[in-house]
């Protein structure tokens, strides 16, 4: 199927190579059915491009940079937002040009800094990539529903349903995003979800509603002592309160800049929110020696009575009162701290991870947890990278607007192997029927003076006649060895020819999906595949 190279580079053998040009063709079919028009961009991207748009920063190391020989900063291309809209600039001059659509399938380049799960984390991968281009909002919503009916088609056709989740834009951009998510047990994302409601989103995103907390009023500041108290489990019992009356204080540095992070105790901080809220492109959790060089107290510390330091609250923190929280010195805590009363805040955000039994915030319904792997990203772009790039129209009044973008993408790589996850049990693979490298696995056994042989090469022939695509083993293997490879191959079919069978004029036909095989005369062999691959495929473009 695959062969690695390097970490997170491959090269795609034959059989994954047939699946991979099968995925391709559904999903430019659907492209091109949605008024798609495909078109080809360099690999090679001018780093200056970049610069404009600031998102060399956002990708950081990411980015694959490299000189050429005249010394000109180049890039191998993670997305090719800017190329696309550099050139909606040079050809869109009036409304009249748009809506447009315009897509490519092409090789991507980003330098994870750790490859890992195969196909799923790669340094090198396809990707089918579309972008909008529309006069105004109602034009991008219109668009942006037409890519989303049609990814819910992409996948269906491929034999993959696909949840629909709400997702953070990462270094795209934009506003509005939703990652399209298989579900499977080895997946690499969390998907949080509502029992009750349609609401989903991947964790990055999420939010949860929290109670409203007891009706109380502020209490007076009150210092404790609490030797050898440093975590939340132990405050809440020494201090006799629950986990969720507490405060805890996380250290980070953002663009160089260290940062108080204030959440209640019973809730953890959800690191992509808070990029998001500090709009921050160099951002870590702060190290021992950073803690120390801000002059803090780890283990101890809160926002009272602390100055100079950009301090950002949870935004749960602000219906509570009367918390428990660090003191700034060793082996003592308040109680009784208040927002705005005791501290303030600098930023005031939703930072903090939903989690399995937090309350939807849509309805109120209990939130549950899955892993997905994510085979697609839409996104409202809007015109943050037409303005930068001038990508201007003329409207019906002659007034020059800026051009309001979209993008949509499929990691086609990604899709296969989210296929395998979902479909194989403990022999191997189980293809979904329109993306299997070959349609029917023919295995002749016992060939030698028995007419297998001879039966089988006319079976070959008469099927490829038939436009079925085949798997010839021809190899002089036993019973047991050809089976096993079959079930670890995952051909949809699998047709063999024995003695057995050819004294019954037949040959057994077995799906592998199915326990069960079934004995088909050798004049009904031509129709009965015919209909079984028929049957397959129909079942999925009904329900696409």
């Amino acid at each position: 199927m695959i062969y690695q190279v390097a970490a997170g580079i491959y090269s795609y053998l034959p059989l994954a190579w047939r699946s991979l040009r099968k995925i391709e063709d559904i999903i430019r079919g659907e492209m091109n059915a949605a008024g798609g028009q495909e078109l080809a961009m360099p690999v090679l991207q001018p780093l200056e491009l970049w610069r404009k748009t600031g998102r060399d920063r956002a990708f950081g190391r990411g980015l694959f940079v490299l000189y050429d020989r005249r010394e000109r900063e180049l890039c191998l291309g993670p997305t090719h937002e800017e190329i696309i809209t550099e050139l909606a600039g040079q050809y869109i001059r009036s409304y009249r040009d748009l809506p447009m659509l315009l897509y490519q399938i092409q090789t991507k380049f980003r330098d994870e800094p750790r490859p890992r799960a195969g196909l799923l984390r790669v340094r090198e991968f396809t990707m089918k990539d579309l972008y909008s281009f529309d006069v105004d909002e109602a034009g991008l919503e219109n668009s942006y529903q037409k890519m989303l009916a049609a990814y819910r088609r992409i996948y269906t056709s491929c034999g993959l349903p696909a949840l629909v989740v709400e997702a953070d834009s990462g270094a795209i951009g934009g506003k509005d995003s939703h990652e399209f998510m298989v579900i499977t047990e080895t997946g690499e994302d969390e998907v949080i979800y509502c029992t009750v409601c349609n609401y989903s989103a991947n964790a990055e995103k999420a939010c949860s509603m929290y109670s409203a907390p007891d009706a109380e009023i502020p209490l007076p500041l009150e210092e404790v002592s609490t030797p050898g108290v440093t975590t939340i489990r132990e405050l809440a019992t020494f201090t006799g309160v629950r986990p969720d009356q507490t405060l805890k204080v996380v250290f980070y540095m953002a663009d160089g800049e260290f940062v108080f992070v204030v959440i209640r105790g019973d809730l953890e901080v959800n690191e992509v929110k808070l990029k998001n809220a500090l709009k921050s492109v160099d951002f870590h959790m702060a190290g021992e020696d950073e803690v120390k060089g801000a002059g803090v107290v780890a283990g101890f510390a809160s926002p009272v009575g602390i100055s100079g330091i950009k301090t950002v609250v949870d935004d749960s923190v602000t219906a509570g009162v009367n918390y428990v929280a660090g003191a700034n010195k060793p082996d003592n805590h308040f109680k009784n701290v208040n927002f705005k009363r005791d501290f303030d805040a600098d930023i005031t955000a939703d930072i903090a991870k939903a989690r399995a039994g937090d309350r939807c915030p849509r309805c109120g319904g209990e939130l549950q947890t899955k892993q997905g792997i994510e085979v697609g990203h839409i996104f409202k772009l809007g015109t943050f990278l037409s303005r930068r790039l001038g990508a201007f129209f003329s409207d019906r009044d002659g007034k020059e607007r800026p051009v309001v973008m979209g993008c949509y993408g499929i990691g086609i790589g990604r899709l296969l192997a989210a296929a395998i996850e979902q479909n194989h049990d403990d022999k191997g693979i189980i293809w979904p029927l329109p993306i299997a490298p070959y349609q029917v696995y023919l295995c002749p056994l016992y060939r030698e003076n028995t007419g297998v042989s001879e039966m089988a090469e006319r079976i070959y022939d008469e099927l490829i006649s038939a436009g079925i695509e085949v798997l010839f083993d021809d190899r002089p293997e036993s019973p047991g060895v050809k089976f096993n490879d079959a079930d670890l191959l995952g051909i949809p079919i699998r047709v063999t020819v024995s003695p057995r069978t050819l004294k019954q004029d037949s040959v057994e036909v077995k799906r592998r999906s199915e326990q069960e095989s079934e004995l088909v005369s050798l004049a009904d062999l031509n129709g009965r595949l015919t209909k079984i691959i028929s049957d397959g495929i129909s079942m999925l473009d009904d329900e696409a």
